[in-house]
């Protein structure tokens, strides 16, 4: 029997079963984003617990097993459960839009997709629930801490389960996006019409079809070696170990914040009114970052045993053409041009010089003389942020501004986004820059606690009061989504509030099932911003 409810955003009353059981790809993304909204809070939760546990040295909130637990969780909480599937999520709501496709291919694959992402972070969570705790030894699950010997009780093995129940179903939806990319586009859209955001999809999901099956490998060789653990008895199966994982963790990283340069992209286009700038070098870059992602994972083990640290010094060093490309291409879109400083747009421009300092830190630490000093320091923990926070969830906020009325036909409210807006800007260089100089200053990570001696605490303490503040500023975005929620009848919008570019602002907000119909047809496609040119042509 159906039941039926009532949407929490756009109050339609729909079936239950068909949100269930859906083979929308709409739908399949909503949930997807829901489901690690949720989870993102929680692991944020985990953070302002760990930067409490900081604030001052020598300080004992909690326990050095209970921090090992939180910083483990709180890391592979974000990468594998949120943000990565939030990118991949964006993707899969969007691009079948973009490209005027009527639905996502192989759509039961997809929302298989789905429920494995779901079974796979309940399960890693549930390490919570045992009496021994969950997973402890950190996101990348080095060996032997991860073993059975050192990590005995079920968290580990569910931790393991769960990563690779998700990755599983990353590596699916990934596969049918782009298949819907290359055989579902409407007429009129050839490769090089598809929007930047588009494209920077594309290269993403290549990078999960690459680069995932080594993380499952990886997992599964930790599995076997926690049943056997005469596997990790030698030290090569341990630095095997880790090249298969950082084969899987350097290419994630881009994997979590490509989509969101495409977001930064389509937004900065909109607001200052104008095609994107640089167009096919943006699209060449994408790809060639892409590919280039699967030749530096060895950076990250410059202090290990016998690795070529010329060759992937050099690999590194080369990410910066590609990357200078995507820059000149957002910079050309907005220099000169008479720019409307929205929320999106506000998040867009901050992203810009703010993941430059990620980017640029992450060549620091991808030079061999650098990173032995580096290495395990806060120094790492600075740029890794910078690069997530600073970058990846300034591009996701950009991206779910913009796009969220289109989802909902519903606007989010301007007074709370630009408080969201200027509490994160301050919150994050508040957080991540002390981190930097405590890493000159030789605090290795993952460290429970420090001594009043070593002269941490200052640092720290503004480290722990900026957290706070991005804490207070991820309540507004929250309050912002429930107050637009209570208020979606007074705050609903057209088709295309924005005077946006691209086809998806061609269809109903929210659009259809099938993405288009005979109220909102496909419009005639003759380029990359399909829908400025048809203004073009009727001015």
């Amino acid at each position: 029997m159906t039941t039926t409810g009532t949407s929490f955003v756009t109050g339609v009353h729909e079936p239950r079963r068909s949100w269930l059981g859906t083979t929308d790809h709409k739908r399949i993304a909503l949930l997807i984003i829901a489901t690690a909204l949720v989870l993102f809070f929680g692991m944020g939760l985990l953070a302002l617990l760990m930067r409490g546990q900081l604030a001052q040295p020598d300080q004992h909130m909690m326990t050095n097993e209970t921090y090992n637990e939180l910083f483990t969780m709180h890391g592979s909480g974000m990468i594998y459960l949120v943000i990565t599937p939030l990118a991949i999520a964006f993707g899969l709501y969007l691009v079948p839009l973009q490209v005027g496709a009527p639905a996502v291919a192989a759509p039961r694959l997809t929302m298989l997709g789905f429920w494995l992402y779901l079974f796979g972070a309940v399960t890693v969570m549930s390490g919570f629930l045992t009496t021994t705790g969950p997973a402890a030894e950190g996101w990348t699950a080095y060996t032997p801490l991860s073993s059975a010997r050192f990590a005995p009780g079920p968290g580990t093995d569910l931790w393991i389960t769960g990563n690779f129940t998700t990755a599983v179903g990353m590596i699916l939806i990934a596969g049918t996006v782009l298949w819907t990319v290359l055989l579902r586009r409407a007429p009129g859209m050839t490769m090089l019409r598809i929007p930047v955001f588009s494209w920077s999809i594309v290269a993403t999901n290549l990078m999960v079809l690459a680069a995932f099956p080594a993380l499952l490998a990886a997992l599964s060789m930790l599995a076997l070696g926690r049943i056997s653990p005469d596997v990790f008895a030698s030290n090569v199966w341990n630095i095997g170990y880790q090249h298969l994982f950082w084969f899987y963790g350097h290419p994630v990283v881009y994997v979590m914040f490509f989509p969101f340069v495409g977001a930064v992209a389509e937004v900065l286009s909109t607001f200052a009114r104008r095609r994107f700038f640089g167009y096919k070098p943006t699209v060449l870059s994408l790809l060639a970052f892409a590919a280039l992602s699967m030749s530096v994972w060895g950076h990250h083990m410059f202090t290990t045993w016998q690795v070529a640290d010329n060759y992937y010094s050099l690999t590194s060093i080369l990410l910066l053409v590609p990357a200078g490309l995507e820059y000149l291409g957002m910079i050309g879109t907005v220099v000169g041009a008479r720019m409307r400083f929205t929320v999106p747009m506000l998040f867009a421009l901050a992203f810009i010089p703010q993941f430059l300092i990620g980017g640029l830190t992450g060549i620091m630490v991808g030079t061999p003389i650098i990173d032995y000093q580096a290495q395990d320091s806060y120094f790492v923990v600075a740029h890794f942020h910078y690069t997530l926070v600073a970058g990846s969830l300034f591009g996701l906020f950009a991206g779910f501004y913009f796009w969220f009325p289109k989802a909902t036909g519903v606007m989010l409210g301007p007074g709370l986004g630009h408080a969201h807006f200027w509490l994160m800007v301050a919150g994050t260089n508040l957080t991540f820059l002390p981190m930097f100089w405590l890493g000159i200053e030789g605090m290795p990570r993952r460290v429970a606690t420090y001594q009043p001696r070593d002269g941490f605490g200052t640092l720290n303490l503004l480290a722990t009061v900026g957290a706070g503040l991005l804490g207070l500023s991820m309540l507004c975005f929250l309050a912002n989504l429930v107050v637009s929620a209570a208020r979606r009848r007074t705050r609903r919008v057209g088709d295309n509030p924005w005077q946006a570019f691209t086809l998806e602002w061609a269809t109903s907000s929210p659009p259809p099932a099938l993405n288009f119909d005979r109220a909102h047809p496909i419009p005639p496609v003759d380029g990359y911003a399909p829908l400025l040119e048809l203004s073009e042509e009727r001015a």
